[in-house]
Parts: C-alpha cells; structure tokens; sequence
C-alpha cells in the first residue's frame, strides 16, 4: 500500500525555473535532519523534505521493502512536486531514491545519493533498535532523561543526540516516532539490495556522494554502481563518515548545489 508521506517544503525564493528537489533521509532520520540544507537550496526550486513509513510524523505500516517506499517517493514526485523532481536520498533513503529511479524513471529528473550504493550490506543496526525499546518511557519527563538509558548501549554522544530526536514527550506521555518493531523486523530487507527492477537502469544524471571516512561506498562497488547508472559521478567528501550531510554541512552544501547547476 502506497503511503502519504509527511513532508516539509521550502518554497523558491525567486522565480522557479527547476524542477522541485526531494529529500528522503536515512535510517532513524527525518525529513527535518535536511532542514537548513533545503532552506539553502530553495533558490529557483522548491525543496521537499519527507519522512519516509515508520518514520517522523508520516503512517506506520508492516511493509517496509524499497518497492514500497519507492511507490511513496513516486506518489510524493506526483502529487508534491508537479509530476517530476530531483531526488536527493542518504543512506536508507538513498537506496529508496535508486529504487523509484529504476521503477519509474520519468519521475525523477536528476539523482543524487549520499554514502550508500546498490548493494547489499552486514552493518548492524538491531542494538540501536534494542537500545531503543529498552529505555524506561513511563521514567521520561523529558528528553534529555533518556540519554543516559542509551549511553551504555550507544557510547557515541552525536548518535545518541540523532536517535533521540525521535523521542517526544507530549502531555507528559513519551513516545518514539518510530516503528521500531516494523524497522526491527525489516532489518535484513533493509540492508540487501533487490537484485531486479522494472527498468535495468537509469540513464538520468546521477552524483554518489560519500563520506572518506565512512565503509558504505568503496571502489570495488563502483562497478556495481556504473551497471545501474551509466551516467553516475563520484566525489568524496574528506574525513566525513556516513552521517556526512550532518558532520560537514558546509561541504556537503556545496557538493549538491554544484550538481544540480551543472
């Protein structure tokens, strides 16, 4: 089933002449981790920020396949952003944004994909999930209180502060924002590859960005890239990790505006 997605949008602040930009962001992220970055690129384009299923403020459902976001990413190019958009996606998000561009390749007018390639991966990510669903909500009153409950599962201090942004109190009841049983049971799905799409590749203009710090795109995986995308350039951004969007904004900034005025 195809979700609506929540979304925030960053109008043109002068005569849009481009196609709209859509943000899908990465595992236990949100559309407003791309919040100044989209303020910054809404120049002659729309910019389009979602929260991918199981996600944010957007609907929960079991399915949690890259078919299936990818049917989300088509239906918000469609009803969000006038039928065609360049799509920006990191990590989860990134593999969701080459899914709709082999599904339906008329949507997507450019393609950018931060620190992730089409192939399948052995990352774990299920302690963060367990360290998650093992913080005592009845204790928070408010967010901060769940920090040191992570802190021996998740010594990272930065990690901890992305998860956490998630977690919201509201009348003081917490909750996550998250599906963590759907994300939890769908690890394994998220971490391969679909091995066929309905289109064998996407001839559109595509940046892989990624972090030189950071293992999810390497050399040997470009062959694998350049099967799915003829067209794909490659630039790294030195010392970042796989949150590179987040650990050198600036930099990261720079790198997609320049693709998309190329």
């Amino acid at each position: 089933m195809t979700l609506a997605l929540a979304h925030i949008e960053h109008p043109a602040s002068e005569a849009e002449t481009d196609p709209p930009l859509l943000i899908a962001h990465g595992l236990y992220g949100s559309g407003r981790n791309f919040n100044s970055l989209g303020k910054s690129l809404a120049t002659n384009r729309r910019v389009v920020m979602v929260d991918m299923r199981n996600h944010g403020a957007s609907p929960w459902d079991a399915e949690m396949t890259y078919p299936a976001m990818a049917a989300d990413l088509a239906s918000a190019a469609r009803d969000l952003c006038g039928g065609q958009a360049t799509v920006l996606g990191h990590s989860m998000g990134g593999k969701a944004a080459m899914a709709l561009a082999l599904s339906q390749p008329d949507l997507v007018a450019g393609l950018i994909v931060a620190d992730i390639a089409p192939v399948a991966y052995d990352h774990g990510h299920e302690a963060y999930i367990d360290a998650m669903q093992a913080v005592d909500l009845s204790a928070i009153t408010r967010r901060s209180d769940a920090d040191p409950m992570l802190a021996a599962a998740i010594p990272e201090k930065m990690l901890r502060a992305f998860l956490l942004q998630n977690l919201i109190v509201e009348g003081g009841v917490a909750r996550w924002r998250l599906n963590l049983d759907a994300l939890k049971r769908s690890l394994p799905t998220l971490l391969d590859w679909p091995a066929a799409w309905p289109h064998d590749g996407y001839d559109g203009p595509t940046l892989f960005l990624h972090g030189g710090a950071s293992d999810y795109v390497t050399e040997d995986m470009r062959p694998s890239i350049r099967g799915l995308f003829p067209r794909a350039e490659f630039e790294t951004l030195a010392g970042a990790g796989h949150w590179l969007h987040a650990e050198q904004p600036q930099d990261f900034l720079a790198a997609v505006a320049r693709f998309l005025t190329d």
